[in-house]
């Protein structure tokens, strides 16, 4: 039996589960809870392979994304982009993903993760793709570099949105829909506050699987089939339902990655 609605998780590393009993079962428990798209970014040269397992594990639900994430920018990054390039020009992909900064970790490499970025999406305006932005205590220097870059060819997923409304808009009129997960169920972050200001038709839901678990399961390990619990805090948040979130966020995802 068909299922009454369909939902997408726009960012889940639920590779990282692949050849273990673990994956089996979170897959079945997203079909139970209506997840039928799952979208797989990599974060390195050596996580590609297991992105790819998956998808051709699961060539129904799961569809992949390649990048190079920027906590994984080191000294080499430069030959790191290349074999990333390599296995896109081998592989269909959806998006290039994740990148972006992260000022949270390491500041000393924002040069280099700079110019990872610059390359990584002139890879993408050359393929026609999406970019998935993971930005970390770093939105000064993703704007100002988005400022840099734009332009008809830029657009995608700002990954997991935790900014004020006044970034929430300057991310959306760049092209970008903001990627909601966990975090809008964290009853201090404020986040809440500014998905409720922000229309339904800018938004993805995602769950950054195994990061990031939404209440009831915050500090536990996350899977993507916790996704219906953002979906039905965005719902409460805009006073609608979860069959009418599922139906604008999916085709949302379906506007942004071709699929």
């Amino acid at each position: 039996m068909q299922s009454p609605f369909t939902l997408t998780d726009t960012h889940t590393h639920l590779y990282y589960n692949i050849h273990t009993e673990k994956m089996a079962g979170q897959i079945q428990r997203c079909l139970d809870n209506n997840i039928e798209r799952l979208f797989l970014p990599n974060v390195d040269y050596e996580s590609v392979a297991a992105v790819m397992d998956t998808v051709a594990t699961y060539p129904d639900y799961c569809y992949p994304m390649l990048g190079l994430h920027p906590c994984s920018v080191k000294q080499d990054y430069k030959s790191e982009l290349d074999r990333i390039e390599q296995a896109i020009s081998r592989h269909k992909i959806y998006a290039i993903g994740e990148i972006g900064l992260d000022l949270y970790w390491d500041k000393s490499t924002l040069d280099w993760q700079k110019d990872a970025f610059r390359t990584q999406v002139r890879w993408a305006k050359e393929l026609g793709l999406p970019i998935d932005i993971h930005c970390r205590e770093a939105f000064d220097e993703i704007f100002e570099l988005l400022d840099e870059l734009k332009d008809d060819q830029l657009f995608g997923v700002f990954h997991c949105f935790t900014g004020s409304l006044e970034q929430a808009h300057r991310a959306i009129d760049l092209g970008f829909k903001l990627g909601i997960g966990g975090v809008v169920t964290f009853k201090k972050a404020g986040l809440d506050a500014v998905v409720k200001q922000i229309g339904l038709e800018h938004l993805v839901l995602e769950t950054d699987a195994p990061y990031l678990a939404p209440v009831p399961f915050r500090g536990k390990e996350n899977e993507s089939s916790y996704l219906h619990y953002i979906a039905e805090k965005v719902a409460d948040l805009h006073e609608t339902s979860l069959e009418e979130v599922a139906r604008i966020t999916t085709l949302n995802s379906k506007t942004i990655f071709g699929i």
